[in-house]
């Protein structure tokens, strides 16, 4: 779900909060060396997210937030911030080619520039994370 994060609505808080979780206590970020991404260059979006973000000249960046059942990405355009809400039983991570992380939600994605060590090491975060809280499949057993 795509949301406008801009302004405090508790109806969107909850939605959000529902669909990925609220968010970690200070505690649990401590022990998990940070939540938050580092800042994240736009390569290629889908037509939505790429409509909001042609409005502007600036550069395409986003983060992303971990949540205990999915992650944020959020972004900005026109002063305006733009929220892109994925729990983990819909998230997709593709890693097409050498510096490229690709991150789909239904019909929305981010193509996202992975050049950095610290990039790579915060997608292999979320993936552990996504691994080790997701439930056990019928295959496993």
């Amino acid at each position: 779900m795509l949301f406008n994060v801009s302004y405090n609505n508790k109806q969107i808080t909850t939605k959000i909060d529902t669909e990925v979780g609220k968010p970690f206590t200070l505690k649990e970020r401590w022990n998990m060396n940070g939540i938050g991404s580092p800042k994240l260059f736009i390569i290629n979006t889908s037509v939505t997210i790429n409509n909001l973000l042609i409005l502007d000249n600036n550069t395409n960046t986003c983060n992303i937030e971990l949540r205990p059942k999915g992650i944020i990405i959020r972004f900005r355009s026109l002063l305006e911030t733009y929220a892109l809400v994925i729990p983990f039983y819909k998230l997709v991570i593709y890693k097409g080619d050498f510096a490229a992380y690709t991150v789909f939600r239904d019909h929305n994605f981010i193509k996202i520039k992975a050049d950095t060590k610290a990039i790579q090491k915060y997608f292999k975060k979320i993936l552990a994370y996504k691994a080790d809280n997701s439930p056990t499949s019928l295959t496993d057993l």
